[in-house]
């Protein structure tokens, strides 16, 4: 009887739930993305996402809470997409940092709604901008980690928290640059938009280690 409650047509009641909040996301990335947070409703989330306002109080309490997860979800994207890259691009340091930050940048412009979600409308809502200042930090973690898998943790170790301030003040800029790319004020290529940022992150590594890590 229990695992009749808990399941219809062989499928669990969790992954069913699962299941709707992954659409009602998927509503939202859709209305967001391209009309602003402004225009998100409850009924016209449910409606796009084909579910009663039901499954909506199922999952959520507000409309913030749908925001700053659909915000959550695209930065996980990034994060998974740049980590991938680095880690199967079987070449120099060059070479990784490189792929780490194509994977960023492309995940960002080839989809225009996440683009607006992560760069216009969450710098409009205060609560995500806390929210961004978190996600920096843990690029910043992700970014020193890789960084002293490539040329020794003893040796990013001994720059102290100028290697932190280092990695903020990096992922800021790219953050900021890829911004003004995006809004067509930085006329450069995609191309020299990625090799102008990879210069840039690998200068500033090999100055504060010592060790030249640009071509």
């Amino acid at each position: 009887m229990a695992t009749t409650s808990r399941s219809y047509g062989g499928v669990p009641i969790e992954q069913r739930r699962a299941r709707r909040r992954a659409a009602l996301l998927d509503a939202a990335q859709e209305i967001i993305g391209t009309s602003g947070f402004t225009k998100l409703t409850v009924s016209g989330l449910c409606t796009q996402a084909k579910l009663s306002e039901r499954y909506y109080y199922e999952s959520f309490d507000d409309l913030g809470a749908v925001f700053s997860e659909l915000f959550d979800r695209i930065v996980d994207e990034i994060g998974q997409a740049v980590v991938t890259a680095f880690l199967t691009t079987p070449t120099d340091i060059h070479a990784k940092t490189r792929a780490a930050i194509a994977a960023a940048v492309d995940l960002i412009a080839d989809d225009p709604r996440k683009a607006r979600i992560v760069t216009v409308e969450a710098q409009l809502n205060p609560a995500l901008l806390m929210r961004r200042a978190e996600v920096m930090r843990s690029f910043a973690g992700i970014m020193m980690a890789a960084c002293a898998a490539e040329v020794g943790a003893d040796l990013v170790e001994s720059v102290g928290d100028r290697a932190k301030f280092a990695a903020i003040h990096l992922l800021g800029g790219l953050w900021e640059t890829t911004n003004s790319w995006l809004a067509g004020t930085l006329p450069i290529s995609r191309t020299d938009l990625v090799d102008r940022s990879t210069d840039q992150f690998l200068l500033t590594a090999s100055h504060l280690i010592g060790v030249p890590l640009a071509e």
